[in-house]
């Protein structure tokens, strides 16, 4: 299902997944199958997006981001893909970001470029993410550390 309201220019988006409304997808951006694409959320072209993903609203997803199945982006989670922004850089440098299957990140989290988080890790709500995060792992905090390890569900 996608909303009437929804720009997607992606024929790459699997079966059984919704994007709502206000949302942007470019033409290269690779969703999988019964995903769930809040309002307003905006994905780039070099984005890989898993099976059964969840983006709540107010999320971008830039180029050089990879989302694994079954992760779960809170509202207003803030990824970044250049670590030395700057209007019209030449020398921009494409940092890729992969997100790995079964992790959650909580709202308004930031996740610098270049970070992978592991399988199953949760980052706490508001946390800013400056290194990896090892699989089965709570981070938490700015810059998030490390809280516990993660029980099976």
């Amino acid at each position: 299902m996608i909303h009437s309201l929804a720009d997607v220019q992606s024929l790459n988006i699997g079966e059984g997944t919704h994007v709502w409304q206000f949302c942007v997808i470019l033409k290269d951006a690779k969703i999988g199958k019964n995903c769930n694409i809040n309002c307003q959320v905006l994905i780039e072209n070099q984005v890989i997006i898993g099976d059964n993903v969840t983006i709540k609203p107010g999320v971008q997803i830039w180029d050089g981001i990879t989302l694994e199945d079954d992760v779960f982006i809170g509202p207003n989670v803030t990824f970044t893909n250049d670590l030395f922004p700057k209007s019209k850089n030449k020398d921009f440098k494409l940092e890729k970001t992969l997100i790995k299957k079964g992790a959650s990140i909580g709202a308004n989290a930031t996740i610098l470029a270049g970070i992978t988080i592991g399988e199953n890790a949760l980052i706490g709500a508001g946390s800013v993410v400056t290194k990896n995060v090892p699989q089965n792992e709570i981070w938490v905090g700015n810059p998030a550390k490390f809280l516990k390890k993660k029980h099976d569900d």
